[in-house]
């Protein structure tokens, strides 16, 4: 029996992590991951892609799994010589991860698209799944907080998620492209995946690329997602925050209602079993499982159950129908 083609929409950490779990039960050459790249930016002037090395490292077994990003067992030597020429250090690139950002800027500049560019990375590091950026063009994700507009990293990294998020903008997504394969990968896909990632700043992102989100809409293939939060919070990361911040209910039917034109299957953890009726209430079926990623048995635990809540599915409505409730 051929093994169906699965393309999941992917953040960073969280994406990763799932990701790992499904190339346990899917053949990896069957899986291509569409990454998001509104958190890209430049450090000592290079070009920086943190989702992508994120799920690169994480497919090819280097990631420092208990930060869940970065090389593990980096040194940070050249690092510690920025900091004593007086750079700047808080956005923490070990040696090995430099490498990355060089070898990437060079090709950037040698004229390569970040399609291509992430291919080859993918390729030297020996990860079989397709890892795609969402578009080749420059999106980027800006906050607004009290102190006035931060790009995304300085606002994640820099100043940790402190300050209060006021707005969102994900500027250049509106004259941007999906990236050549992004499209061909979703309307050849038999299964479609939203990892569990922010749905504003991660996957919210990747939709905001014109097409993207109509391609969903229209493809053929039962599209499940995956909840990020958990029992009203975020397991890591800001995204319950950011969903109130935006009017949003921080809930796993907050996250269904953001997906409602495309989604067809919703998953949820144990401990939002009593939400179920409600998203199912949005025409999105419902199905519970422990989601909680806590080691590798369970990832790929919740890659099966994943996969198993869309088992004979098929998209009976219109491609362009919008579930009841939205």
């Amino acid at each position: 029996m051929t093994s169906p083609r699965v393309v999941a929409l992917s953040g960073g950490v969280g994406a990763a992590r799932f990701l790992q779990g499904l190339v346990r039960v899917v053949p990896p050459e069957c899986i291509t991951a569409i990454v998001n790249t509104g958190d890209d930016s430049e450090f000592y002037g290079l070009h920086v892609s943190p989702d992508i090395d994120i799920v690169l490292y994480t497919l090819a077994g280097l990631v420092d799994s208990e930060q869940g990003w970065g090389v593990v067992d980096d040194t940070f030597n050249a690092l510690q010589m920025l900091e004593q020429y007086g750079l700047e250090s808080w956005f923490r690139l070990g040696d090995r991860d430099l490498a990355t950002q060089i070898h990437r800027t060079e090709l950037l500049r040698g004229g390569q698209t970040l399609s291509q560019v992430t291919d080859h990375l993918r390729n030297r590091l020996n990860v079989t799944s397709l890892v795609v950026p969402m578009s080749d063009q420059p999106v980027r994700t800006w906050i607004r907080t009290p102190e006035g507009w931060l790009p995304f990293q300085e606002y994640f990294v820099k100043r940790r998620t402190a300050d209060d998020v006021l707005d969102i903008e994900v500027r250049g997504a509106a004259e941007a492209c999906p990236a050549p394969e992004v499209i061909e990968a979703l309307d050849a896909a038999d299964r479609v995946v939203i990892c569990p990632s922010n749905p504003l700043v991660s996957i919210g992102t990747i939709l905001a690329v014109p097409g993207i989100r109509d391609a969903l809409r229209r493809c053929g293939a039962p599209v499940v997602a995956i909840s990020p939060i958990v029992g009203g919070a975020t397991l890591k990361g800001p995204a319950d925050r950011m969903m109130r911040a935006a009017g949003m209910e921080v809930s796993a039917v907050g996250v269904a209602r953001a997906y409602a034109d495309f989604l067809d299957v919703m998953v949820l953890d144990e401990q939002d079993r009593t939400l179920a009726p409600r998203v199912e209430s949005l025409g999105i079926r419902a199905v519970v499982t422990d989601t909680i990623m806590r080691d590798l048995h369970a990832k790929e635990r919740l890659a099966w159950a994943t996969l198993a809540a869309l088992g004979s599915c098929s998209r009976g409505r219109s491609p362009h129908q919008v579930h009841p409730g939205r």
